[in-house]
């Protein structure tokens, strides 16, 4: 088998995805992140060789996510790109002609406006995880819900209430008061989906024209009361494509394998940097006022990458070994 390799790395999960030689997705890994980037991706890639055919060939690698720079220096990638781009581009191949892309994740929320197929404006939520897939998580824990039932729950609501969703801890309070009050649990979870989906709308959106077709990806795509919320609020239809939970590892596939049409031959390193031994470390720099702090990457005891200089007085002095790499200021 001959295929692309994307991978993305966030501070909740780390996902990695196997496309086949057709762009077709065949394998899929969501794992917990758990503050331990470097272990999980070797424990993805892992995985991931188990499931793969003997002599498999990876004709390309793309990472992304908050920890797509260690991620692409670790595996030798051939791209590296933001969140934005990759959800896109994976929102694009799913649904042909996509105008607005509502992407959730565990701990950030984003808002992508798509016309003729470029990306023209986005936004990111910016200080509050309020309506984020962390909030959610809690939330079922705290009313001891399994967070899969959590839907479903705000489905079978009768008389849903208002909420204060503009932030997490009022968000909370507010879910507590209505519980003393003796509204049910589903008329209350139904209400918090509507708040949640007005934090979006006011805090992320800001009043972006959201035109169809509009697809909801990431995490929360999962919850049906979150679906619910946004197809009611916004008079719209909204899509939610197969492999929703891991669009950001399809994109960077590919776009791994648009980049592997240029003929150049892949970086990967192969499955075998699970075995090696990472380690990251890094120093502040006093060559001048700016005072950079420097993150250094070693592999089996050797330097392998550094970043976080604003001049690339330490960066330039390696070869990260990866292809098409965004500048890190």
């Amino acid at each position: 088998m001959k295929g692309f390799l994307g991978i993305d790395v966030g501070s909740v999960s780390t996902n990695l995805v196997f496309l086949d030689d057709d762009r077709v997705v065949q394998h899929v890994l969501y794992l917990r992140t758990q503050g331990r980037p470097l272990q999980t991706l070797q424990e993805g890639l892992k995985k991931l060789s188990r499931l793969l055919p003997p002599k498999t060939v990876v004709r390309g690698v793309g990472t992304t996510g908050s920890g797509r720079h260690l991620a692409g220096v670790m595996v030798g990638a051939d791209v590296i790109k933001n969140e934005i781009t990759t959800h896109a581009v994976a929102a694009s191949a799913a649904v042909p002609g996509v105008q607005t892309v509502l992407e959730i994740g565990g701990q950030d929320s984003k808002l992508i406006i798509l016309r003729h197929g470029l990306v023209v404006d986005f936004a990111m939520n910016t200080v509050c995880a309020a309506g984020t897939g962390s909030f959610l998580d809690q939330q079922a824990a705290r009313l001891n819900l399994p967070v899969d039932q959590f839907g479903e729950l705000a489905l079978s609501a009768t008389s849903p209430v208002r909420i204060a969703g503009r932030c997490a801890v009022f968000a909370e309070s507010d879910m507590i008061h209505k519980q003393q009050m003796g509204h049910s649990l589903s008329d209350i979870v139904a209400g918090l989906c509507r708040a949640l989906v007005r934090n979006y709308l006011n805090n992320v959106a800001k009043g972006k024209p959201l035109l169809p077709p509009i697809v909801f990806q990431g995490g929360v795509a999962a919850n049906a009361g979150m679906r619910q919320a946004f197809a009611e609020i916004l008079g719209q239809e909204i899509i939610v494509p197969p492999n929703y939970h891991v669009m950001g590892a399809v994109g960077a596939a590919l776009l791994a394998a648009e980049h592997a049409l240029s003929g150049v031959p892949s970086r990967f390193k192969g499955f075998k940097v699970a075995q090696h031994s990472f380690a990251t470390g890094g120093f502040s720099c006093h060559g001048c006022p700016n005072n950079c702090e420097i993150v250094e990457i070693r592999e089996e005891g050797q330097i392998i990458a550094r970043w976080g200089d604003r001049c690339g007085k330490w960066s330039q002095e390696l070869d990260s070994g990866c292809g098409e790499v965004e500048k890190i200021s």
